[in-house]
């Protein structure tokens, strides 16, 4: 107990004296030895939030209650101190699962007021507004995401259906007939010419996946990854594919409204991340039949791009729903509430996705085809432009903090600190 008071009072003297380091003037500064340690503790500028996650793995790195919760606590006791580097590396390694908070003699309201999951969550959130690409784009996170996401949505699909109208007398016939009658064969490109929208949303989707691979490289360079092994590799894959510490550490899975244990979050995580990919290859399939085989759509009910496509869309919408009510019951006390918007403008976003094509399968030979057709291109577009900039981040970081972890447990011996 008094090996923990001593350190708590000692992170939050260097916290202190670190925010203090850049501002203060002669008479004021720290004494040289405090300014010293103070330097040791945070080499690079720290912000409020990244000090906070300092000063509660000191206590944390003394206590090792939790160390076989997740992987966020054995990482955290191969460091004697804790950078801006490690900070940003163990935020985005933790899962938000709640064990820890609730396992914890020091959360509050004791005064040491340890909160691992929302302290960590304040972190994340931070990460991706300091990697984003471009940078100016990092400001998008901390925006009305739902009202955002809605409005683009929204604004997309007008977009898309005035653009047809505007693209000829021709298109523009095709279009209005449609919004009156069934197309026949209910066919979409009919409406919108698939070079158009191959083109289209093939851009969006290349700078969507451009920003992350920028933002994550940078990441991953400024916490030292190292050298990634093939077992690393194979290790971190199966973490992040299998969810593997949002278990609980016990495989009774996570804390969500209360201390009570349930493996729901993961479930619907399950549902969802398997349900997009199903989606994404029924596209492949589909592309590849247009270009490769010369099979235009529409495609049979039966045939490989509907069944991936259908069996993808009620997967991603009870997962994006079931993720929607767990987010509207978590105990806001171990979230960062800043999140909230970003997390349910995705979910929404993926549920406006997923329903629109399942409506759009069932109602495609109808005079709903058209509007249809648009409100789901235009959900689409959505989850592509914001994807860099929104909750989709959040998986591929901790993809990059799981390889990091796995590269770790492989080394004989880490380094003390990241920035070493």
């Amino acid at each position: 107990m008094q090996q923990l008071e001593a350190l708590t009072r000692e992170a939050r003297e260097l916290a202190a004296s670190g925010a203090r380091a850049d501002t203060a003037t002669n008479a004021g500064a720290p004494q040289p030895a405090l300014r010293e340690q103070a330097i040791r503790f945070a080499p690079q500028a720290m912000t409020a939030h990244e000090s906070e996650v300092a000063r509660q793995m000191q206590i944390c790195n003394a206590c090792r209650y939790c160390e076989g919760f997740c992987a966020v606590f054995p990482a955290m006791t191969k460091r004697l101190s804790f950078a801006k580097a490690d900070v940003n590396y163990l935020a985005n390694l933790c899962h938000n699962c709640g064990a820890c908070y609730h396992a914890c003699q020091y959360a509050p309201p004791h005064e040491f007021a340890v909160n691992v999951p929302k302290a960590m969550a304040q972190v994340r959130m931070d990460t991706y507004t300091e990697y984003a690409w471009p940078r100016a784009f990092g400001a998008l996170y901390k925006r009305n995401g739902l009202t955002v996401a809605f409005a683009l949505a929204l604004g997309l699909a007008l977009f898309i259906a005035l653009g047809a109208v505007l693209g000829g007398p021709a298109v523009g016939r095709t279009l209005g007939r449609a919004f009156g009658s069934a197309t026949p064969g209910a066919n979409f490109y009919a409406i919108f010419p698939h070079n158009v929208l191959a083109t289209l949303f093939g851009a969006v989707f290349l700078f969507a996946m451009l920003a992350l691979g920028v933002g994550v490289t940078r990441f991953l360079r400024d916490v030292s990854t190292g050298d990634a092994t093939p077992g690393a590799l194979v290790e971190a894959a199966h973490d992040a594919l299998t969810l593997k510490y949002l278990d609980g550490g016990h495989g009774e899975g996570c804390n969500e409204a209360d201390d009570r244990f349930t493996l729901a979050r993961r479930r619907f995580h399950h549902l969802t991340f398997y349900g997009f990919m199903l989606c994404f290859a029924a596209t492949a399939v589909a592309t590849l039949y247009h270009y490769a085989f010369g099979l235009e759509a529409p495609y049979p009910l039966l045939s490989a791009p509907v069944l991936l496509g259908t069996v993808g869309g009620v997967s991603l919408l009870a997962g994006a729903s079931g993720l929607l009510w767990l987010n509207l019951h978590r105990d806001p006390a171990r979230t960062d509430l800043r999140q909230r918007p970003m997390d349910r403008a995705f979910i929404a976003l993926l549920i406006m996705t997923s329903a629109s094509g399942l409506a759009l399968l069932a109602w495609r030979d109808t005079a709903a085809m058209a509007g249809l057709l648009v409100v789901h291109l235009g959900a689409v577009m959505a989850l592509f432009a914001t994807m860099p900039y929104g909750k989709f981040a959040h998986g591929i970081f901790r993809s990059a903090a799981l390889m990091k972890a796995a590269i770790e447990r492989r080394t004989a011996k880490a380094p003390a600190t990241a920035s070493d």
